[in-house]
């Protein structure tokens, strides 16, 4: 039987600052094990904890990107579970006085989905399996989390990347989180159940915990439906529980039974006073918010022409974005967007390396190599090799153009010189015709060693084509 999908999501997102949420010790991923800890993330007795106030100042800044009510007033709270990831038995988090209540995420098919609230919570540590054993690493302990909890709106697994993507592109432009889901830094918990389409009531939800990539996100969400929807097909319950998602296998398995807010004894952090910001502050974070990638890619689309999927790539980093405003300036959109996603894309593959934008040929730079092209002083030909010296001596385009390359073929003298390729080379001609179409490429080869490499190539095969008929 067909069902109709029901999901949540809480989706746990690490905070960029240079410190932990309640001491001195560093945020740095890595490390040895259990050395960017001390007594007050650890939990250890007689130990107080004071509040980073860059961890709330970020946590207003995402509420205020995905248009949350960011509150005035927000209470720390003590969320006690034991497990060996959290040495004081206890999380601080938040409970019934969030930071940020409310916002939403608009989808490209034109649904809303709404948030339920944004709260602030620490990190635990992290279980390592090793061949002796379960070993624990409290480095992550008490970094700055946000947790950013949907409503159970969204309603199949191309809707939940997408709004997982939206939410990292979101959180990575306005700089509170790096979002790297390969290094736990963007987590989320899905939560769902199945119904019959049409009906109102939901059915019996299970949670898969801290899936870190959406390969794993989209196969958990899979398996989940097909195994809920065999126990309704065979007439049984599904349970309510905590599931656990295997990589491996591509599959979930029970952990406990669902806990519920009573099971967690909530009551508000003794040490810590309530955390206050002024109406002055929350309208100065969202005075300060830029350009947001959803923005910004109907900004590309609708004013620049650019391609839906060229502007996806392009918006998805604020680094690269930026370079592609500077390389574009008083030339065509597309040239710039065309050249960024081609060349300098096949070189710089990696997401940290995206993230991090800084190629060699500054986008002042490629906007004059750019421009040389578009205004047909250069041919294509002539832009990849001397791209490839500015990359190489990091020196503007002018350094390498001779005058030689700038004697460009007219329109005129490239049409006399392709009908002469195409009378010289009747055997490819005729290969080209009975439909070996490697064989244009010796007829366009013959205008190129003609004109030694100062036509342009692309140009020459339409020509050539034209020609042939």
């Amino acid at each position: 039987m067909k069902y109709e999908m029901v999901i949540g999501l809480e989706t746990h997102v690490e905070l960029s600052t240079k410190t932990k949420i309640f001491c001195g010790c560093t945020t740095q991923f890595g490390g040895e094990p259990n050395t960017h800890c001390c007594p007050i993330c650890t939990g250890m007795p007689g130990t107080l904890p004071v509040l980073n106030k860059e961890a709330v100042r970020y946590a207003a800044r995402a509420g205020a990107a995905l248009s949350c009510d960011v509150q005035t007033r927000s209470v720390m709270a003590r969320k006690h579970y034991v497990y060996p990831d959290l040495p004081k038995a206890y999380q601080v988090s938040q409970f019934d006085l969030p930071l940020c209540l409310g916002g939403y995420v608009d989808l490209s098919n034109g649904r809303r989905i709404n948030l339920t609230r944004i709260h602030i919570e620490e990190d635990a540590g992290k279980l390592v399996h090793t061949s002796r054993g379960e070993m624990i690493d409290y480095n992550r302990g008490g970094v700055p989390l946000i947790e950013i909890v949907s409503e159970p709106d969204l309603r199949g697994t191309d809707e939940v990347l997408e709004y997982m993507e939206h939410l990292q592109t979101t959180l990575r432009a306005i700089g509170v989180s790096d979002c790297r889901m390969q290094e736990g830094s963007m987590r989320c918990d899905v939560n769902l159940s199945l119904r019959l389409p049409g009906a109102k009531e939901f059915g019996t939800r299970s949670e898969t915990k801290n899936l870190n990539s959406f390969t794993a996100i989209a196969a958990a969400i899979e398996y989940e439906y097909a195994r809920q929807a065999e126990i309704l097909d065979a007439g049984g319950v599904v349970i309510q529980e905590t599931r656990g998602f295997s990589a491996e296998t591509g599959e979930t398995s029970s952990l406990r039974s669902k806990e519920n807010s009573d099971d967690y004894r909530y009551f508000p952090e003794p040490d810590i006073i309530a955390v206050r910001l002024s109406e002055e502050e929350i309208a100065a974070i969202r005075g300060a918010l830029p350009e947001l990638p959803a923005a910004k890619l109907r900004r590309y689309t609708d004013d620049l022409g650019i391609s839906a999927a060229d502007a996806k790539l392009l918006t998805k980093y604020r680094a690269v974005s930026e370079y592609f405003e500077t390389a574009q300036a008083g030339l065509s959109p597309k040239t710039a967007a065309s050249f960024i996603i081609t060349t300098m894309f096949s070189e710089i593959t990696t997401e940290s390396e995206r993230e991090h934008w800084n190629p060699s040929v500054s986008a002042q730079n490629l906007n004059e190599l750019l421009g040389l092209s578009e205004s047909g002083k250069i041919n294509r030909a002539t832009v990849k090799r001397v791209y490839a010296q500015m990359a190489q001596e990091q020196k503007p385009a002018s350094a390498f153009i001779t005058e030689e390359d700038t004697q460009v073929f007219g329109d005129g003298e490239l049409s006399e010189l392709c009908r002469r390729a195409v009378e010289e080379n009747a055997k490819s001609v005729a290969d080209y015709k009975s439909g070996r179409e490697k064989a244009l490429k010796a007829i366009v080869g013959f205008v190129m060693r003609e004109t030694k490499g100062r036509a342009d190539a692309q140009k020459a095969e339409q020509e050539i084509l034209r020609i042939i008929g």
